[in-house]
């Protein structure tokens, strides 16, 4: 998988052993990924409201805030970073709950190269799909809010399930100017059909809370 152009994507290495981060530092470097590293939890929080994609590679035990900390932190902080946790002591437990808050992977020192390169690429596949995601659903909300107070309580009754006939009596308005609102719409919108309609506007509406 080759990296993409794209300056925003960085690596992020958090490691407070300074031998091993500059070795892990070069290795991303020698094959073309652009890095950033950082001695502890705190420096890269300091800098993490800059972030916009990329991956994170960390430190699961550091003087200061653990990795599962610093990962628990982003999250609360709404910045959703794909994360790559590293150990030097394997700990099924803690693997265990890595993975349920999220976690890509879990990964035991000393790292195999090959391995870890293959996870970071799948890490940065993540960031593509969540920023053309985000970029859709940006474009969506965009044309919802486009539509008048008439077209939005018309959506909402065909969110709900309601035939035309159902608007109709619900907003006191003939079936023929449902139909109207509808169509104008399914245009906003940019449907094809009421299925596609219901799923862009759910959608958009799930990812955007």
């Amino acid at each position: 998988m080759s990296f993409p152009d794209d300056p925003k994507y960085t690596i992020y290495v958090v490691d407070d052993d300074d031998a091993f981060r500059e070795s892990l530092v070069w290795l991303l470097n020698s094959r073309g990924y652009p890095v950033q590293s950082f001695a502890s939890a705190e420096s890269f929080l300091n800098i993490c409201d800059q972030i916009p994609f990329g991956c994170l590679v960390v430190d699961v035990r550091m003087p200061g805030a653990s990795g599962m900390e610093l990962h628990d932190r982003l999250l609360a902080g709404g910045i959703h970073i794909p994360t790559i946790i590293m150990s030097g002591h394997g700990d099924l437990n803690m693997a265990i709950s890595a993975f349920r808050k999220g976690i890509v992977d879990f990964l035991e020192k000393p790292l195999d190269d090959l391995y870890l390169l293959s996870r970071i690429d799948r890490c940065i596949a993540l960031e593509q799909e969540n920023k053309r995601r985000f970029q859709s659903t940006e474009n969506v909300m965009r044309r919802l809010a486009s539509l008048t107070s008439r077209e939005r309580e018309v959506l909402d009754c065909i969110l709900a399930g309601m035939l035309n006939k159902q608007i109709a009596n619900q907003l006191c308005i003939s079936i023929k100017t449902v139909e109207v609102h509808r169509s104008r719409v399914m245009e906003k919108i940019g449907a094809t059909s009421v299925i596609e309609l219901v799923k862009l506007s759910l959608s958009a509406k799930r990812d955007w809370q």
